[in-house]
């Protein structure tokens, strides 16, 4: 989900500036962002260290590790970036892909162990490997599963997105 974004009249005229399109912190939205001055202030006080200010933003790197959803970022930030209620989930939502060792009759269910929701299950099957199932209802997008996958098999969708593709 991470990329630049450039809209139409900058690419016509070759003034594209590139603005990271995430993923944000939890409740920050493409269009709130508009009021985010860069100060880097949420970043300051995550105490997981995923969030990182690129091109003046705030974006997320689950690489880092989790969100543990605290609202440290939103209740320091002083502008109105992050909704006023607190938030449990992102707007994005995991995925798995065919490269995923157990999809591929390998023994793996590190993103299982490592999901606070217990969004990842595995269901048995005949003659090889559990099998991965995602509970995307329970999956609250905080990246726990990220990190710790070693073929780096999940991705990060839009849950709109998701919800077209489903």
């Amino acid at each position: 989900m991470s990329g630049m974004l450039k809209t139409r009249r900058e690419l016509f005229f070759g003034t594209a500036q590139s603005r990271p399109t995430g993923p944000f912190p939890p409740g920050v939205t493409a269009e709130s962002l508009k009021d985010c001055t860069g100060c880097g202030d949420c970043a300051e006080v995550c105490p997981t260290g995923i969030i990182t200010i690129a091109d003046g933003i705030p974006i997320v790197d689950f690489s880092r590790g989790e969100c543990m959803f605290c609202g440290r970022c939103a209740d320091r930030c002083p502008e109105r970036v992050f909704p006023p209620e607190p938030v449990s989930r992102f707007n994005h939502a995991i995925r798995l892909q065919a490269s995923c060792l157990a999809l591929n009759f390998v023994d793996c269910q590190s993103c299982r162990d490592a999901c606070p929701e217990m969004a990842i299950r595995f269901r048995p099957t005949r003659g090889g490997p559990f099998r991965p199932e995602l509970d995307e209802d329970a999956c609250t997008g905080c990246g726990a599963c990220l990190s710790v996958c070693p073929v780096g098999a999940l991705a990060i969708v839009n849950r709109s997105e998701e919800a077209a593709h489903a």
